[in-house]
């Protein structure tokens, strides 16, 4: 039952994260004067809300590349890693459905992109955003004294790179994130999903290595 209540965790928050989120990059757009600024915003003050309203029960990952560091760093074992990157991958579905309902089908569902013509550089981008935000949520997450703000802490990080990311890639770091609004966008967000999927599970392993270096304690 505790897992089953942790994995529920992670489809409501990865839900929430893809509804608002992504629903206020739909209904204001990053085009507009702001634009830019508002959706970064939202997507931060997501991750606060659910920081500190499911954070107790499972975590707050409601992102696979974030779990993937978990595992990489022995804070969680395999099956609760398939366990959440499903309940995660069903919550961005489920949130992706309530966006088409709300907006139509042809909203474009916040969907990521990158320019065809450099595939390279917004896959080296969404590396390294993501190695950012994750080793942010390592670093905060290591010590008890950090636990009444690693929610502000972590929601302004990820604001903080979909301030770069948004002009490059629409910003993921978070695969299931992606896949959800790709699977009803189609079109080059689900034929360049790969890029969304594995370029976040590198920068979740990155970080991982990274964080597992610079906390050893010296002998």
């Amino acid at each position: 039952m505790k897992g089953l209540r942790k994995y529920l965790a992670e489809f409501l928050g990865t839900f929430v994260l893809v509804l608002v989120a992504c629903g206020t990059a739909v209904a204001i757009g990053c085009d507009v004067k702001g634009g830019y600024l508002a959706v970064a915003v939202a997507f931060g003050l997501v991750i606060v809300a659910m920081a500190y309203s499911i954070g107790n029960i499972s975590g707050c990952h409601i992102n696979p590349a974030v779990s993937i560091a978990m595992l990489v760093s022995k804070k969680m074992n395999v099956k609760d890693f398939v366990g959440y990157v499903v309940a995660q991958v069903l919550g961005a579905i489920a949130g992706a459905v309530l966006l088409g309902v709300i907006f139509g089908f042809d909203c474009g569902f916040g969907a990521n992109a990158v320019d065809p013509s450099n595939i390279a550089g917004g896959f080296v981008v969404e590396v390294v955003l993501t190695c950012i935000f994750v080793l942010t949520i390592l670093g905060v997450t290591s010590r008890e004294a950090f636990s009444k703000v690693a929610g502000l802490v972590i929601g302004g990080a990820l604001t903080l790179v979909h301030l770069l990311g948004i002009a490059v890639t629409g910003t993921s770091v978070n695969p299931a994130r992606s896949l959800g609004p790709a699977i009803f966008a189609g079109g080059v967000a689900l034929e360049q999903i790969w890029i969304f999927i594995l370029a976040p599970l590198v920068g979740g392993v990155l970080a991982a290595l990274i964080w597992k270096f610079l906390d050893k304690e010296e002998a």
